[in-house]
């Protein structure tokens, strides 16, 4: 299960406004990559393909294909503003066994 926290539901419900696409969901997908290995990948999708897992929190469609789908268990997606790094949607994955310096990328 994958979880939003009401901060991240509210950016991404505005954030869905700006875009004039209301009604989308929120793809999250861990892709290859990174001094690590893995890092996370957000966007948007009208949609959920054939083998995607469709969660809803906070009132927001989450979609997760199924290689993603084992690596993301049990994450909370937030929302944080970092005085260092700017805004962002942070992971909080309890699956993570190291990340890099910049936390961008990760071993699982």
């Amino acid at each position: 299960m994958i979880t939003l926290t009401e901060t991240a539901a509210k950016k991404v419900s505005d954030l869905r406004l700006e875009e004039g696409k209301p009604e989308w969901g929120l793809r999250i997908r861990v892709v290859g990559g990174g001094c690590s290995g893995m890092s996370y990948e957000l966007g948007w999708e009208a949609e959920a393909g054939a083998d995607d897992d469709v969660i809803e929190s906070q009132g927001i469609k989450l979609y997760v294909d199924p290689h993603s789908a084992p690596y993301l268990a049990g994450s909370e997606i937030d929302f944080v503003q970092n005085d260092m790094m700017g805004a962002g949607f942070a992971v909080k994955n309890p699956n993570v066994k190291s990340s890099c310096g910049c936390g961008q990328s990760h071993k699982f």
